[in-house]
């Protein structure tokens, strides 16, 4: 892919596709109804395919004649009314440009402030390892594979350049996302920056195409000294016919890699900034931890929890199995990590496992259970008749429940067991609850400035979505559970896992997930 992108013929394609694209996103930002609409209270805002095709499509009488048809009701439509659905297998020969099939087409738009400049988005979207550290919970692989065009002036003005990435959310049993694609920037005449992706599988054919961006990204307008508006579109073609049943609700509906999860996903990496450069931060009991301390706690808490990330998606590093069939816990996932160094004690090979299960609760509900300190006995086998205490918290912009805490668990008043490190966080697209045991003179280390890159840290926790977006179907929105813990197994290894790893890997999916769903069913008592 290297070489051929460099090839003269090759660069040309690229160049006129990008420009394209480009031309096109300012349109889908700047265009409202009818070609976008609202899906629902609080839904996405998304395409009207037809009219999307009207605006972008290759247009002739037959088409014409088609969609008017399907407006006065006659056949069944080829694209749902918000864009997100399944062409039909006998397309006309009309669509053959639009080469859909059999993938399911993915819309929405977001527009939001992001406390950031408008040249400092740029640089974190344009500078490649930057871009998949910000966004490390959607982006699990990246690659630059080659810079078409660059600026002189050291801008990223013009700057166009060919990429990969593999894009996840937090289970293995949503297939991660796989692409190549152009990236291009470009400054426009009233200092509004645009920024926008575009696959390039049309020029550079694969066997089979399971994921393609049509022209997706953002348009950033500055705010003031310190903000910017930014709009973000998200257009997508992906094959989803190996999904999981439990999870083709909210992903077929676009929700899931939307445009407002990438939104969100900025604006927690902004909260943060603020945090750790913030001079005070107290705690409830009006503890105030030092400057350097809160950084040093931050950096950890962001290690652990992009550890956990990169530990339960479905990227290709991470080669999942099952467990047998006549366990009790279902859909469970596990596979080995890394092997476990720590000084002074013998090694031995981590073991991930995972499952995810509905729960008929909001996602706010189940969210507060699992990270609150008071409930924490209720699912956590380490804790069980333990008293669990919030010792210190870092709050993570203005929600309260997001914060990084210490969690100290005493079996008496006078003798701390154990202590965790805990992140909690929740948006409008998800939440997660990631904690991990810490060693007392590691955590008082840290708690002075210490540097957590020589801390080890095995990350356990939850990641929870909304079982469907808002305002799709009837009913109430649930909640979708991920479950993900690790263990240190030195009886086991890549080739061999004995029958009672399995059995204590059984035994712990499947209590926690009864104690989580018996607290749901007869109440949350504080």
């Amino acid at each position: 892919m290297a070489v051929s992108i460099g090839a003269g013929l090759n660069k040309n394609k690229i160049i006129e596709q990008a420009v394209e694209a480009m031309e096109e996103l300012f349109k889908l930002a700047i265009m409202g109804e009818p070609l976008w609409q609202h899906n629902g209270n609080g839904g996405m805002e998304t395409l009207n395919g037809f009219q999307y095709l009207r605006e972008f499509g290759s247009f002739d009488a037959t088409m014409e004649q088609i969609m008017r048809m399907v407006e006065v009701g006659e056949p069944q439509c080829f694209l749902s009314s918000d864009c997100n659905c399944n062409f039909d297998q006998d397309v006309p020969s009309s669509f053959s440009k639009l080469n859909f099939e059999p993938l399911n087409i993915e819309t929405s738009r977001e527009t939001a402030f992001v406390e950031m400049n408008p040249m400092n988005i740029v640089q974190l979207l344009m500078d490649t390892k930057q871009w998949a550290t910000t966004f490390y919970s959607i982006v699990s692989r990246t690659t630059l594979l080659g810079v078409i065009l660059e600026n002189v002036d050291g801008s990223y003005n013009g700057v166009l350049q060919v990429m990969s990435a593999e894009f996840h959310q937090r289970t293995p049993l949503i297939p991660a996302r796989q692409c190549y694609f152009a990236r291009y920037c470009k400054k426009h005449t009233n200092g509004t920056w645009g920024v926008v992706d575009v696959s390039l599988e049309n020029l550079f054919p694969y066997p089979q195409v399971q994921f393609r961006r049509r022209p997706s990204g953002c348009v950033i307008q500055e705010v003031g000294n310190r903000g910017s508006k930014v709009t973000w579109i998200e257009h997508v073609e992906v094959d989803n016919r190996s999904l999981h049943p439990l999870f083709r609700p909210i992903v077929s509906s676009g929700f899931a890699f939307s445009a407002k999860r990438w939104i969100a996903t900025i604006n927690r990496h902004c909260q943060w900034l603020t945090t750790s450069t913030a001079r005070t931060a107290p705690t409830t009991d009006g503890v105030l931890i030092p400057q350097e301390g809160r950084e040093s706690l931050l950096k950890l808490a962001e290690k652990m929890t992009k550890n956990f990330f990169n530990n339960i998606n479905s990227c290709s590093e991470n080669v999942w199995s099952g467990l047998p069939q006549n366990f009790a816990a279902q859909d469970v996932r596990l596979r080995y990590g890394n092997i476990l160094k720590v000084p002074g004690k013998p090694s031995g090979n981590i073991v991930i496992f995972t499952t995810s299960i509905q729960i008929p609760v909001p996602m706010e509900v189940l969210f507060d259970f699992l990270r609150h300190e008071r409930t924490g006995n209720r699912w956590d086998l380490l804790s069980n008749q333990r008293h669990v205490r919030e010792l210190v918290y870092v709050s993570n912009g203005e929600n309260p429940k997001n914060r990084v805490s210490i969690m100290q668990v005493n079996s008496s008043p006078n003798k701390i067991e154990i202590l965790y490190l805990q992140e909690s966080y929740t948006d409008e697209t998800g939440s997660y609850i990631v904690y991990a045991p810490m060693d007392i003179m590691a955590m008082s280390k840290i708690l002075n400035g210490g540097n957590p890159k020589f801390v080890s840290i095995l990350p356990s926790g939850f990641s929870i979505m909304p079982d469907k977006a808002p305002g799709q179907g009837d009913g109430a929105v649930g909640s979708i559970l991920t479950l993900a813990f690790q263990s240190v197994d030195r009886l086991s290894n890549k080739e061999y896992m004995p029958q009672s790893t399995l059995k204590i890997i059984d035994a712990i999916l499947s209590t926690t997930v009864a104690s989580i769903k018996d607290a749901m069913l007869f109440g949350i008592r504080y």
